[in-house]
């Protein structure tokens, strides 16, 4: 029952949650690093509880499914490079704000992409299984696209070590203990009841990790909100140029709907949480990295919410099941 009533007002759930955290930011600033050092673990959970609703069966054969693979790989390392490439040509010739731009638009989400993809009706467990050739894709690319757009300083400037740690312990961990959590429910009646009650919990975890990601970088903006306002006209024509382009590669490819969905946000989503690290090691003279790459975590965020029930209504509906 709380499950159901959870599925209907998913929307005002996460709503209320963006609220909060927006007056959390504004009003207590100060719980900003607590804030941001519950990231990771807040996403862990939201993952864990994710995971748990893909059986592993399916998964195992989603591992299999070389088309979507590809289609993903060449949307977003083919198509995306292009798209951002010319939407940052109106931006102001400032290195700080297009490296931002350029390391969040280039790297696809590795996380609550999973999440989003499930609650628009999206072939979650595809997305999953596509998880580790996106991010090896990505450790490859960014350096390569970094120097063809921004020059050698630039793709220097960019280490790999966060991209390694967020794929252990936001991916890795939770999926090999949600595994873990479904052969305790195949086997014992305890490990079953364990499962049922974390079904519950997607929504509840989704608007905890809006609140902990908006209210612990809400505040890093701060000052330099003048200074990055100009990146976000790009962020919100990337979040709707790039839904309609992915579905029509899925459709060219005659992927099935849930597939077509998960194409759309693999496509759209970005890994600006595990960007954020690597923006915050760089080098003197890119201060301003930080919040170009938490902007675009707002923008995405909003934008998100509004896809789970964009792409299922208008963009890719099933058709199927509305004749039926």
């Amino acid at each position: 029952m709380a499950r159901e009533w959870l599925q209907r007002r998913q929307v005002a759930v996460y709503a209320g949650a963006v609220a909060l955290a927006v007056a959390l930011a504004v009003g207590r600033p100060s719980t900003a690093p607590v804030l941001e050092g519950l990231i990771d673990p807040t996403l862990a959970v939201l993952l864990y509880v994710t995971f748990l609703e893909v059986p592993f069966v399916r998964l195992r054969r989603a591992f299999r499914n070389r088309r979507f693979v590809g289609a993903a790989l060449a949307t977003n390392f083919l198509v995306v490079p292009a798209v951002v490439w010319l939407l940052t040509r109106a931006l102001p010739n400032r290195p700080a704000l297009l490296l931002g731009v350029f390391m969040v638009l280039l790297t696809p989400c590795i996380d609550y992409v999973i999440t989003f993809t499930g609650l628009a009706g999206g072939d979650a467990e595809q997305v999953t299984a596509t998880t580790p050739a996106l991010l090896l894709a990505q450790l490859l690319a960014l350096p390569a696209y970094l120097w063809l757009f921004l020059g050698p300083t630039a793709a220097a400037a960019v280490e790999i070590g966060p991209f390694l740690e967020a794929f252990l312990l936001i991916i890795a961990l939770p999926l090999s203990l949600a595994w873990l959590t479904e052969a305790w429910a195949e086997r014992s009646p305890r490990g079953a009841s364990w499962q049922a009650a974390m079904g519950w919990l997607p929504v509840p975890m989704l608007a905890v990790t809006l609140l902990v990601v908006i209210a612990s970088q809400l505040p890093r903006i701060g000052d330099s909100l003048g200074q990055v306002a100009a990146a976000v006209p790009v962020y919100v024509a990337f979040l709707v140029v790039m839904p309609p382009i992915a579905r029509l590669v899925g459709a060219r490819l005659d992927l099935p709907v849930g597939e077509q969905r998960a194409l759309v946000f693999t496509s759209v989503t970005r890994n600006s949480l595990v960007v954020l690290p690597l923006a915050l090691a760089l080098p003197a003279g890119y201060e301003l990295v930080p919040a170009v790459v938490v902007t675009q975590t707002l923008v995405e965020l909003a934008g998100m919410v509004a896809l789970t029930r964009v792409v299922p209504r208008w963009l890719v509906p099933d058709r199927s099941a509305a004749e039926n």
